[in-house]
């Protein structure tokens, strides 16, 4: 008899996505050499928001698009091998991040029995300054290119568009 699993509609979906699969040519590089720092949430289409294609950039995303350690390392791989040589980073409107702070979630894992107290979840009270912060940490930081173009945008999920912010 078979076994239904947690991931069975994916692994149908995957049989006919790679049916029809075109991009076996990409070669891992930033095409445009572009890299987008945003949130884990799936109402972004990093892509699509700027009519970008699969290959022309990396496409860095975690709760709240935050620039931590880990995105750091990740840019300066990036850069270094893989054809990057600009970098926007990008939160969102309505994002779950900005709506709590470190306090609430560790709060709430404790309701379940959970103890999160050694991990930090850069949550975002005040959004534009946490943007503001991680704009000028890449652009400050000793690994990555002097000078080079760092942005930021906010992306409203409502309609689509960007409001660039400027440091």
């Amino acid at each position: 008899m078979y076994q239904v699993t947690a991931f069975d509609d994916l692994l149908a979906a995957n049989e006919e996505f790679s049916a029809t699969f075109t991009n076996a040519e990409l070669t891992g590089r930033a095409a445009r050499g572009l890299a987008v720092v945003t949130c884990m949430d799936s109402r972004i289409d990093p892509l699509g928001v700027f009519g970008l294609k699969p290959g022309d950039a990396k496409i860095l995303r975690n709760a709240g698009a935050r620039v931590t350690d880990d995105v750091l390392r990740t840019l300066v791989l990036a850069v270094t091998l893989l054809n990057v040589s600009r970098v926007l980073v990008m939160p969102h409107t309505d994002c779950g991040m900005a709506k709590v702070t470190d306090d609430d979630v560790h709060r709430l894992a404790a309701e379940r029995g959970v103890d999160t107290r050694s991990l930090e979840f850069h949550t975002v009270p005040d959004q534009d300054a946490a943007l503001r912060h991680d704009l000028v940490r890449i652009r400050t930081s000793p690994f990555l290119p002097q000078g080079m173009p760092v942005g930021g945008a906010i992306y409203d999920v409502r309609t689509g568009k960007i409001l660039p912010v400027e440091l």
